[in-house]
């Protein structure tokens, strides 16, 4: 039996949904390409979904989106228009093919739904309600999240943004000079896979966190 656009009924249903996406294939080290595991994505896409942040007529940016597990995951618990938004054509066409497999399954409606987006994050200007987005640590980088953050206060009014838990004093106070206060803090452990050959430890677990901060004035 075909299943609807919306019948997605748990947080459960969804990490199951969203684990039967594509990841990224060949995940470039520089731009800290990791995919968002499941289970940690559908539980802060379902506490957004029961805060109101999703819903038909909220418009959502997944701002380095790679596979785009965040703003599919969003759609499939019915946000109006998604953004999934990357600098990176390899990451861009896996989240076309999510995009489909997820129509295939019947879970998908709408080609307007959905909008991708090759361009870099400081060049997209589309105004949204709310983003969505797992950037850089600064692995790698010293504060590689910045940009994003800078966008996603740039472009909208509420922000779910994940960050090393060590840098959430940065995010915090980053976002508050942009007129945003931090409402929530969820706290994780993610299990980031070895992609590269030189790497030891086939799983380093990193502790990490996912901020909602809401601006100012709509409180």
């Amino acid at each position: 039996m075909v299943k609807k656009e919306g019948s997605i009924k748990s947080k459960g249903q969804l990490a199951i949904t969203l684990s039967e996406l594509k990841g990224f294939e060949r995940p470039k080290v520089r731009q800290e390409q990791y995919v968002t595991e499941p289970e940690i994505a559908a539980d802060v896409l379902w506490k957004a979904y029961l805060l109101g942040d999703i819903r038909p007529e909220v418009s959502i940016a997944d701002i380095g989106a790679g596979p785009g597990s965040l703003g599919l995951g969003a759609a499939l618990l019915g946000a109006g228009k998604v953004f999934l938004v990357d600098s990176d054509k390899e990451a861009l066409d896996i989240a076309k093919m999510n995009l489909a497999h997820l129509k295939s399954e019947g879970l998908m409606v709408g080609k307007d739904k959905i909008v991708l987006r090759l361009i870099e994050v400081s060049s997209f200007n589309d105004k949204v309600e709310v983003v969505l987005q797992n950037p850089p640590f600064g692995i790698k980088k010293r504060h590689a999240d910045r940009p994003f953050l800078n966008k996603a206060a740039e472009i909208s009014t509420v922000v779910y943004s994940f960050h090393k838990s060590e840098s959430v004093g940065f995010a915090r106070g980053f976002m508050e000079g942009k007129g945003f206060r931090l409402t929530h803090i969820w706290d994780y452990e993610l299990a980031l896979k070895a992609t590269q050959k030189y790497h030891i430890r086939r799983i380093k677990r990193i502790k990490v966190s996912c901020l909602r901060f809401k601006r100012e004035e709509q409180e």
